[in-house]
C-alpha cells in the first residue's frame, strides 16, 4: 500500500507553528485510526512552517489569513494536476482542513465516482462523486480528536443498495443509511440516461431539495472542484451565511536555513496556482 503525504503548511498566515502542530497531530490521528482502516489508505500529515519547507511528494493543505474569493476554498490541482487545498484562517478552521484532507485521502484528483441506485425515483443506476464528507459536512455531525473538532466521514457502504442493521454508514454514525444527505450537506451524481449532472441538498427548508446542475465547467476533469465551486454559491444564496472576516495578518520572520531549489521552484508553482484559483 503506498502512503500518501499530505502537509498542513502556512502561507501568509498568523497561524502559530503551535497551533499547527497540534491541528497536525489530529489530522494524523483521523487519518490513521479512523479513516485509513475504514478505506484501505495509508496516510502521513506533518506540519510545515512555510511552502520551501514542503517535501515535493506531500499534497499541501494551505493555510492562509486571507483566500481571496470565497470559492477559492476548498481543492484545486496545480499546473501537474497534482492536489492542493485552500483553508482560510478563521474560527473553525480546523474543521474545514480536516474535511479537505478526508477528501484529497478518498480521492485525491477530483473525479472518482462509484456507481450506485440513484436516490431520485426513475433513474436507475447512476455515477456518484467521491466527496467523503460532504454529506454530513455541518458541524453539528462531526467529532473531537485531542479536543479539536473533526469533520464527519462516510464509509464505503454509503453506496450500498439498501439498509442493513449493523452497518456503519459514516464514522460518527449521523448518517443512518445509504446515500443520505443530512442538514447542511449535499450529495452529487452523474445521470449517464440524460448525461446530466444532479445534486440533492440541504441548505434551508424541512428536508433535501434535488435538482440538475448546470453550467458544469470540469477544468482538467477536475470534477470537484467545478461541483464546490456551484455548490458554494449555492449554499450562501440559500442560508445567508457568508464566510467570516479573516484573521489579521503577522508574517513570521524568515526561516535562515538553506532553502533547496527544487522546494522553492514547487513553492512559486503552487503560489501561481492559488493566485489563479482566486481568480475563477
Amino acid at each position: 500500500m503506498l502512503t500518501r503525504y499530505i502537509g498542513l503548511v502556512t502561507e501568509d498566515s498568523s497561524i502559530t507553528m503551535s497551533e499547527l502542530t497540534k491541528v497536525a497531530a489530529a489530522l494524523q490521528k483521523q487519518a490513521t485510526r479512523d479513516f485509513g482502516p475504514l478505506w484501505s489508505i495509508e496516510a502521513s500529515v506533518n506540519a510545515f512552517e512555510k511552502l520551501e519547507d514542503l517535501p515535493l511528494d506531500y499534497w499541501p493543505i494551505i493555510i492562509k489569513d486571507d483566500i481571496g474569493e470565497p470559492d477559492a476554498a476548498g481543492y484545486h490541482d496545480d499546473d501537474q494536476g497534482q492536489p492542493f487545498s485552500l483553508v482560510q484562517f478563521e474560527e473553525g478552521w480546523h474543521l474545514t482542513a480536516s474535511h479537505e484532507m478526508l477528501e484529497m485521502l478518498g480521492d485525491p484528483f477530483g473525479r472518482r465516482l462509484i456507481a450506485g441506485e440513484s436516490p431520485v425515483p426513475g433513474q436507475g443506476r447512476v455515477k456518484f462523486l467521491v466527496e467523503v464528507s460532504d454529506p454530513s459536512e455541518d458541524v453539528a455531525f462531526g467529532y473531537k480528536i485531542n479536543g479539536i473538532q473533526m469533520s464527519d466521514f462516510y464509509t464505503p457502504h454509503y453506496f450500498d443498495p439498501v439498509k442493513s442493521s449493523g452497518v456503519r454508514y459514516s464514522y460518527t454514525g449521523a448518517i443512518t443509511q445509504p446515500r443520505q444527505v443530512l442538514k447542511g450537506g449535499y450529495l452529487s451524481w452523474y445521470v449517464p440516461s440524460t448525461r446530466k449532472w444532479w445534486q440533492r441538498t440541504w441548505f434551508g427548508g424541512a428536508k433535501p431539495a434535488d435538482k440538475k446542475l448546470a453550467n458544469l465547467n470540469a477544468r482538467n476533469g477536475n470534477l470537484r472542484a467545478a461541483i464546490d465551486r456551484l455548490t458554494m454559491a449555492e449554499r450562501a444564496k440559500a442560508t445567508g451565511i457568508i464566510r467570516s472576516e479573516p484573521r489579521s495578518a503577522l508574517r513570521a520572520a524568515a526561516d535562515p536555513a538553506p532553502i533547496e531549489e527544487s522546494f522553492s521552484v514547487r513553492a512559486e508553482d503552487i503560489r501561481a496556482s492559488i493566485k489563479a484559483a482566486s481568480k475563477r
